[in-house]
């Protein structure tokens, strides 16, 4: 089943190093992995950068068929800083390529020819009214195709309006605590907090299905058939935590679309969102039986 995904493509850029990133590059290349064929649609600048991504891709077995090369724009970059935990913050540099890309007329005929299952979607590309508007034209000429939406708030880059406008659309809705907690500050502050009592009312408001909720290392919240519950993590020693939750969404869209059990699809992207953490960069090599393993161990 093929999944489209639109949005970022950009360079993580750290102190000691730069890593291929964005959360739909990083969503892709898991999921490609895991045996679902990809299309992602985004822009690279025709710069150093862009030449570098473009072979990154193809080392990760990406198909660049929808990625635009925009002469004279800049391959967007992310400045990472990361506290004694290994967590993440990100200052990204905008306007980028990522923000010029658009498709034409045979471009949204050939992704309609891929009969995709599935399009991946996030906040931060939504942003610049144009690419929200390839999203609803996309959406448009897909009208049966489901709806991930991987919120991944980025501080100066998101807006109530547009998370909400966003969730409208989503089959399902991953996000994490902190912004959960964000959300329902913004939107119903009078009532007291918990994850259970925001995704009843996130799904039934912006009728959604299944919203996952990730919990860092104390694992997953999955709401889904009017249940929540919750999954515990995996314990691992943190390189960094980019590109894990973007992992932890491709495995958890694969579990789905494998039709497997709520549990089993949350114990497996609890388990892979926990080995891209315990190693350097967005997307580290990793295998399925090495996540197979870590539940197994855990499950002893």
């Amino acid at each position: 089943m093929h999944i489209v995904t639109i949005g970022e493509i950009l360079w993580d850029v750290f102190d000691h190093a730069e890593y291929l990133g964005g959360a739909p590059l990083n969503f892709s290349a898991a999921v490609e992995r895991l045996g679902n064929p990809v299309a992602l649609v985004t822009g690279l600048g025709d710069d150093e950068r862009g030449q570098k991504a473009l072979q990154s891709m193809k080392e990760l077995g990406l198909s660049s068929e929808f990625v635009q090369v925009l002469p004279g724009k800049d391959t967007g970059t992310a400045r990472v800083t990361t506290d004694d935990s290994g967590n993440a913050s990100f200052f990204i540099e905008r306007p980028a390529a990522f923000d010029q890309f658009h498709l034409e007329e045979a471009q949204f005929a050939a992704l309609a020819a891929l009969q995709p299952g599935w399009i991946y979607f996030g906040t931060l590309a939504q942003t610049h009214a144009p690419t929200l508007a390839t999203l609803d034209a996309l959406l448009q000429r897909l009208p049966g195709v489901r709806r991930f939406y991987d919120m991944n708030l980025r501080e100066g880059h998101w807006n109530l309006p547009l998370v909400q406008r966003l969730s409208k659309q989503a089959t399902i809705l991953k996000l994490n605590d902190s912004e959960a907690k964000t959300l329902f500050g913004l939107t119903i502050p009078a009532e007291r907090f918990s994850l259970e009592h925001f995704a009843r009312y996130w799904s039934s408001t912006y009728d959604i299905k299944t919203i996952c909720i990730t919990l860092g290392s104390k694992g997953c919240a999955v709401f889904s058939e009017n249940a929540f519950s919750l999954f515990d993590g995996f314990t691992v020693k943190v390189v960094d935590t980019v590109g894990a939750g973007d992992a932890f969404a491709a495995a958890f869209l694969h579990g789905h679309i494998q039709d497997w059990s709520i549990e089993r699809q949350a114990a497996f992207a609890n388990a892979l969102g926990a080995l891209v953490a315990s190693r350097a960069g967005a997307t580290p090599g990793w295998t399925v039986d090495e996540c197979l393993q870590r539940i197994a161990d855990q499950a002893v």
